[in-house]
């Protein structure tokens, strides 16, 4: 595969230029907000949206690389993007409100951060519209994939249409403020999901659900479970919710995602009490874990990371080069169908 490159660099490029013009051949998604996508210009009545003052910390721009050179077809597996505001806005009722972090800052921390491919999540303050990071999967359609959000009544035009996008997976968010997917819906959703070929993918508390375990267990799809499933590093390999999340990855059918770690532990920026944590889901299922940068990181606050300190801690959690190349290349390959 070929790397990721910039959709518009050099010191004249604008920062807020997520529109190219050269898609006519690339089908649109069914739906009314990313049919605004097909043109660079609002229809006449459209009313600009209110621009709301960000809510949290921005990333941190690179200023330097990693130490660690990322094997060929690396990929971030756990990204967002967000705005621009004037074309996408952010819910009315969002639990928080991001800076800016479009397409450009994307490709270019990927790049940066030696990753050649890269797959978006659907943040929170967007529900259920996912134009903005359709938007940014129609760029590079070889290189990402995205994993959607999406109502518990969906259509199958819709969904086909997110196929063709890029959108590889939904994700199920029970540990956050915002109202969506619930684990009964994730049981509804499956059959149709896994004819697609997705998985889905969750976002939950292991520690203060606890009963989580036996319905994911129950769940006939491949699932995902991100961000350590919120064990708190402090309680150790121990723990009951870890030992849970443990047990569920040990099965065929589920995956996790090693990333996060100002999620789990205040011990910035190396985070040495995460390291025992992902050393264990790797060697509990070493061809079903992925690795993801999870920038620009909106859940960090006050321990915002730089990104190539975040890449390098890879090294601790995956010290041999060939686990490695496997958490950052043949699983990806594998799971998202790169």
């Amino acid at each position: 595969m070929g790397s990721i490159l910039s959709p518009a660099e050099g010191p004249d490029a604008e920062k807020n230029r997520n529109y190219r013009p050269d898609h006519a051949l690339q089908p649109a998604l069914d739906s009314a907000a990313t049919a605004l996508l097909q043109s660079p210009h609002p229809p006449a009545n459209h009313i600009m949206p209110t621009i709301r003052t960000p809510s949290i910390p921005g990333f941190i721009p690179a200023s330097a690389k990693p130490r660690t050179q990322f094997p060929p077809d690396a990929c971030d597996c756990h990204s967002h993007v967000f705005g621009p505001q004037e074309r996408f806005p952010y819910l009315a009722n969002a639990a928080y409100i991001p800076p800016e972090a479009v397409t450009t800052d994307y490709l270019g921390m990927l790049k940066n951060n030696g990753c050649d491919r890269g797959v978006l999540v659907q943040p929170s303050v967007y529900g259920t519209d996912n134009s903005c990071m359709v938007d940014t999967l129609r760029l590079e359609p070889t290189t990402l994939r995205g994993i959607a959000v999406i109502e518990a009544d969906v259509s199958d035009r819709e969904l086909d249409d997110l196929h063709t996008a890029g959108v590889r997976g939904v994700r199920i968010n029970l540990a956050s403020q915002t109202e969506g997917l619930t684990l009964a819906d994730g049981e509804q959703l499956a059959p149709r999901l896994k004819e697609l070929g997705w998985h889905l993918q969750f976002y939950l508390d292991l520690e203060n659900m606890p009963e989580a375990e036996t319905k994911l267990a129950k769940l006939p799809i491949i699932i995902v479970i991100d961000h350590f499933a919120r064990c708190s590093a402090a309680n150790g390999t121990d723990a009951p919710a870890f030992k849970a999340l443990q047990r569920l990855i040990s099965r065929d059918n589920c995956w996790a995602k090693i990333m996060g770690p100002y999620f789990i532990s205040k011990n910035a920026p190396l985070y040495p009490d995460v390291t025992p944590l992902a050393r264990a889901l790797i060697a509990t299922a070493p061809e079903r874990i992925v690795w993801g940068s999870d920038w620009p990181h909106p859940g960090a606050r006050a321990l915002m990371p730089e990104d190539h300190v975040l890449a390098d801690l890879l090294v601790e959690w995956a010290p041999d080069e060939t686990l490695r190349r496997r958490v950052l290349v043949d699983n990806p390959a594998r799971l998202y169908g790169f």
